[in-house]
């Protein structure tokens, strides 16, 4: 099941799963780019190894919930390469937790609109473009989040339902133009986010701690999220659209 021919833009593709996605989809055959928000090093590392696999990749920093910049960063991807037809909306960002009479105003605006309103945004400029081509798919990272709704973390479970939502709206007004779109939902995976969670909840902040209680003995990896991507986008998963995959082992 090979890219070849195809392009990609994964958002936030310089660290964690992003990261593992951007380079599983170029050594699939795609030419890949990726934003990145801080981490310069990391982001033209990620491009260094991309095009030693022999794709075209490009590194583009962007804060994407600046209206003026998610553009810029949408332009500059189709400057490469005319069109994208894999666009992975992998950058968001996690909430430390809090009660609802707790949480400001503020706080739930910076979830909803970089977890929700950018993917939606960054979508709206890449669909025309995509249109045209053979194929297109859109995948979105979201989070168990929207299956536990635990307490304390109301605005990163509204965020995560909010781009779920959209993303089940989209596939059915897409799919005449050969576009499929679905969501990847992992649970606790072995990243810089991650990782936050784990020293909020525990006394030791290792995530080794967990590898005993969650399925198969070992939390999961970036990469484990990314073959889910790059199945999804691949020919066999040609006949798969809206669909929420759950990447957390079958749950704790």
């Amino acid at each position: 099941m090979t890219l070849d021919g195809r392009c990609a833009l994964v958002t936030g593709g310089h660290h964690g799963i992003g990261r593992a996605i951007a380079l599983g989809l170029a050594a699939d055959g795609a030419d890949v780019a990726i934003t990145f928000r801080s981490q310069p090093d990391a982001a033209e590392d990620c491009v260094e190894k991309i095009r030693a696999l022999g794709r075209r990749s490009l590194a583009i920093p962007a804060a994407l919930d600046e209206l003026s910049e998610l553009e810029a960063a949408a332009d500059a991807v189709l400057a490469e390469f005319e069109a994208v037809d894999i666009l992975v909306h992998n950058a968001g960002l996690d909430f430390p937790g809090a009660s609802v009479a707790e949480t400001e105003e503020a706080e739930l605006e910076r979830l909803m609109r970089i977890n929700a309103y950018v993917p939606h945004q960054l979508s709206r400029r890449l669909i025309p473009a995509m249109r045209g081509r053979a194929r297109g798919d859109i995948v979105i990272l979201s989070s168990v989040v929207t299956q536990i709704r635990g307490a304390g973390y109301a605005p990163y479970a509204m965020s995560k339902a909010a781009v779920e939502a959209f993303a089940s709206v989209l596939a059915k007004e897409e799919r005449e133009h050969g576009i499929r779109v679905n969501v990847v939902a992992p649970g606790l995976v072995e990243t810089e986010m991650g990782q936050r969670y784990v020293d909020a909840i525990s006394e030791t902040g290792s995530l080794r701690d967990f590898d005993a209680v969650v399925p198969y003995g070992r939390v999961c990896q970036p990469e484990q999220v990314a073959d889910v991507v790059r199945f999804l986008v691949s020919d066999g998963a040609s006949y798969i659209n809206g669909q929420r995959i759950y990447v957390d082992g079958g749950g704790v």
